[in-house]
């Protein structure tokens, strides 16, 4: 009166099988070398797609990185100000003039601060050998 246990198996045959797909791990080896080298061969080139994938999809991620780390001090730069509505409007980029104006004043100082040397040095005498 008592059924006997099912096959595992079976049961996971009847799983697969109407995909189509073959039971993993129960398929037969091949003893053919030239289907083995063939089957080495383009699981090498799988793998050496997914190699190139994977390095652009850090190429990628190191760029957004980039990207937000310098958007950060872009916004660390800007001065603060309490009126949000101008800031929206306004050119997230500091101003280039602001810079130009810097090295301009840093290069005046400099000049100013060695007066002897921003000046050209007259030529020394040459010295004439006695015959």
């Amino acid at each position: 009166m008592s059924d006997p246990l099912p096959d595992p198996f079976e049961f996971m045959k009847k799983l697969w099988n109407p995909m189509g797909l073959p039971m993993p791990g129960m398929v037969a080896p091949t003893l053919d070398i030239d289907a083995v080298e063939k089957k080495i061969a383009d699981l090498k080139s799988v793998e050496n797609w997914l190699n190139l994938n994977l390095n652009m999809l850090r190429l990628s991620i190191q760029g957004l990185e980039m990207q937000k780390n310098t958007l950060a001090a872009m916004k660390a730069m800007r001065p603060a100000s309490g009126d949000t509505a101008a800031d929206a409007t306004k050119n997230p980029f500091p101003d280039p003039a602001a810079w130009w104006n810097m090295m301009q004043a840093a290069a005046a100082s400099a000049a100013a601060a060695k007066p002897d040397e921003a000046k050209p040095a007259e030529a020394a005498p040459t010295k004439s050998k006695a015959k």
